[in-house]
């Protein structure tokens, strides 16, 4: 499963199919993490490194990972059903993103939420759940890189947690290469 042929795929994709279709394939991920109530338990002492003098060592708020995606596209029954995504890590289970006309997804693997593609050809995913309010925006700068920013909002004002992902689709390379 290589994705979509970049030099017939519409790009940026300017419906939800088409941003569903070029996700398809298989990714390489690089990501970085940040814990922003780990880091706001420290308050700032000058001339000091607030994190260490509270205890935290300087890497306890962030962890950077690897790893590997494997991401198949589910055709919708109609036009105005954008089908489903199904996302599988590297040496974890699937979940199935169920895409919705009307704006909405379901989750197999937790609670669903919003959709919006955008008019730059980002989507975002929205979802409320448990005191917390999670944004996450996918976006192509080519059609084999992808980008994806998360950030967590905490109800109750307090800091929550953020994720920056780099992703590069695998590529077979033309026989005889």
């Amino acid at each position: 499963m290589t994705g979509p042929n970049p030099d017939t795929a519409p790009f940026p994709p300017t419906d939800i199919q088409a941003f569903l279709r070029c996700c398809e394939g298989s990714w390489m991920s690089l990501r970085s993490r940040f814990d922003l109530a780990a880091g706001a338990e420290a308050s700032p002492t000058p001339g000091a490194d607030a994190a260490t003098e509270a205890g935290v060592p300087d890497e306890a708020w962030h962890q950077s990972e690897r790893g590997e995606l494997e991401m198949r596209h589910l055709p919708g029954a109609s036009d105005d059903d954008p089908g489903a995504l199904v996302s599988q890590p590297a040496g974890a289970g699937a979940t199935t993103l169920r895409f919705l006309g009307d704006g909405r997804f379901e989750s197999s693997g937790a609670a669903g939420g919003t959709w919006k593609l955008w008019p730059d050809g980002s989507l975002e995913l929205s979802v409320e759940a448990e005191g917390r309010r999670i944004r996450e925006r996918i976006w192509f700068t080519k059609p084999n890189l992808r980008l994806r920013s998360t950030v967590e909002h905490v109800n109750d004002g307090g800091a929550g947690r953020a994720s920056f992902s780099s992703e590069i689709r695998r590529v077979s390379r033309p026989a005889g290469s």
